[in-house]
């Protein structure tokens, strides 16, 4: 009887942390892999990164966060927003604008070449967002992706966690 308790309890044990598992994953965090070079220098190809899926039920994207949304069914983009609901963004003379005014970006790397853009307002529930590699990036300035509405996002990236000696916390701002 003993031998059966004991199996009955192990099972127990792996069911409830499968499901905890998938809690946790449908819900809260989600991994991803960094595919392409489009937000190098600060994320590369192949590194894994945490992903907070319900951040965004409590409060709203802010300009230089990193976010995935789903680009189309079962392809997902990893991008920095620059431009959130009522902003203007510009680009003039491979320098970035928003609301007209000179927005620093030390994340990039010094004297980046970008062709001019917009200005372009972000519309209601929507945003604009740019790789970090601004020669190649399919963002928003890409007539493909466009602005991208808020109910495609599927949250911020907060941690890079594989390879290990890059092992990280994703800040907005400054990475």
């Amino acid at each position: 009887m003993s031998k059966y308790r004991e199996l009955w309890d192990w099972f127990r044990s792996i069911l409830i942390a499968i499901v905890l598992a998938l809690l946790i994953r449908l819900f809260l965090f989600e991994v991803f892999v960094v595919e392409g070079r489009s937000m190098y220098p600060t994320l590369h190809e192949s590194e894994r990164l945490m992903v907070n899926k319900l951040i965004f039920r409590f409060e709203e994207p802010q300009i230089g966060d990193i976010v995935v949304f789903e680009f189309e069914p079962g392809r997902d983009f990893i991008k920095r927003v620059i431009g959130v609901p009522g902003t203007r963004v510009e680009i003039r003379n491979s320098r970035l604008y928003i609301n007209d005014q000179l927005y620093t970006e030390p994340y990039l790397p010094a004297n980046i070449e970008m062709n001019d853009f917009g200005p372009v307002e972000v519309p209601p529930a929507y945003l604009f967002l740019m790789g970090d590699y601004r020669q190649n990036s399919m963002d928003s300035r890409d007539s493909r992706v466009g602005f991208v509405s808020l109910e495609d996002l599927k949250g911020r990236a907060f941690f890079i966690f594989w390879p290990l000696w890059d092992a990280r916390v994703i800040n907005s701002e400054v990475d």
